[in-house]
């Protein structure tokens, strides 16, 4: 029989952070903490960027009495080099970190959430696992294609709570989660609309990919980054701006809080009501192109993450896309069970651990044939 496994589980994120003490998958302690955009934006620097999430971190060791020694594991939502990922989990390697902290920043929840794991891993001789990352790849060899020779497809996901929440579904079903085909949104910060076939992601919508979000840009043309590129008048610095903060909702609104949006509505604002409900008009549309992934044989349709609570926006999804297939609503984020759950599963040997060694690096252009 195996025995209560005790998990420390650190998810640091760029619009909130969560930190738990597990035993298995039930949280039993956990705290939660709102971020304003505007200050992490002001962050300058891994060290400050650290030094910021690493006080939550420490904060809940010492307020809840956690002895970081007697854990059985941590379980970080993390990332190591920039590769193509299996999913579950990988050990948090002193190799790993070193990966991480030499090179940029990235995702600063990713990289807080990875060092602060490591260090505590190193520091008090707990192994620390990532689980179901961001990169996971395992999309079929026909979805990695473009129209550009050579050039490959860089996939990225919300892995960690699709999977959770197709689990979740699948058992509510009465079916095996292994044997489903389910297309999935989850909508954040950041969207991710991805094909999840018998516990595989087999094609996925990235945040660059598809719809705006709150936060991100969503898909751009090419002829108009190049044009950013070539004009004169702007500086690295304006075209970062244009490109990757004063976008999504953020850019048109001036806010990427949808509860602020939906206000804004409900008060006769014409303007947030078009743009709100184009995001959804292009969530609807990625949903719907990957049907044909699954050509039409789709058991559900999930739409999870916080702005899943929202029945107006979820209700815009559901009328354009309820043809396909049952919509589910899985709010909010199940993602601190997530890591738990898969690291007991590790811990108690019912899940291998992934090599590390094995992540093939990215490369923007592959000439392998």
């Amino acid at each position: 029989m195996n025995t209560i496994k005790k998990i420390l589980v650190i998810n640091l994120g760029s619009t909130s952070s969560k930190i738990a003490y597990c035993e298995n998958a039930r949280i039993v302690r956990q705290v939660e903490t709102q971020h304003d955009t505007a200050l992490l934006r002001a962050l300058k620097g891994a060290e400050e960027i650290l030094a910021f999430f690493g006080k939550a971190g420490e904060d809940f060791v010492q307020s809840e009495g956690i002895d970081v020694a007697a854990l059985d594991a941590i379980a970080v939502r993390g990332i190591g080099r920039q590769g193509s990922y299996r999913h579950g989990a990988y050990r948090l390697t002193p190799q790993l970190l070193s990966d991480v902290t030499s090179g940029p920043v990235g995702h600063i929840g990713l990289y807080s959430s990875t060092v602060i794991g490591g260090r505590l891993s190193e520091e008090y001789g707990v192994p620390a696992f990532l689980y179901d990352v961001v990169p996971t790849d395992e999309v079929l060899p026909i979805a990695r294609i473009t129209g550009i020779a050579h050039y490959q497809r860089h996939i990225a996901s919300h892995t960690l709570n699709c999977r959770a929440v197709a689990r979740r579904v699948a058992e509510q079903m009465g079916r095996d989660p292994n044997h489903v085909n389910f297309i999935i949104t989850h909508m954040g910060g950041g969207f991710g609309t991805l094909a999840y076939r018998d516990g595989t992601i087999i094609e996925t919508y990235s945040a660059e990919e598809g719809s705006f979000t709150p936060e991100r840009p969503g898909r751009v043309s090419g002829s108009m980054v190049a044009e950013l590129y070539s004009d004169p008048r702007y500086t690295p610095d304006e075209i970062r701006r244009i490109l990757k903060k004063d976008v999504g909702l953020y850019g048109w609104l001036g806010t990427s809080d949808c509860v602020e949006v939906e206000r804004r509505i409900d008060a006769g604002d014409e303007k947030a009501k078009l743009v709100y409900e184009a995001m959804a008009y292009q969530v609807s549309k990625d949903i719907c192109s990957l049907g044909a992934v699954f050509c039409g044989k789709v058991d559900a349709i999930i739409l999870t993450g916080g702005i899943a609570h929202s029945k107006r926006f979820t209700g815009w999804i559901e009328e354009r896309v309820g043809f396909l297939a049952p919509v589910v609503r899985m709010p909010g984020a199940f993602e601190i069970e997530a890591l738990a759950g898969g690291v007991t599963r590790v811990l108690n040997g019912e899940e291998p651990v992934n090599d590390y060694s094995e992540v093939k690096p990215y490369q923007m252009f592959n000439k392998e044939d």
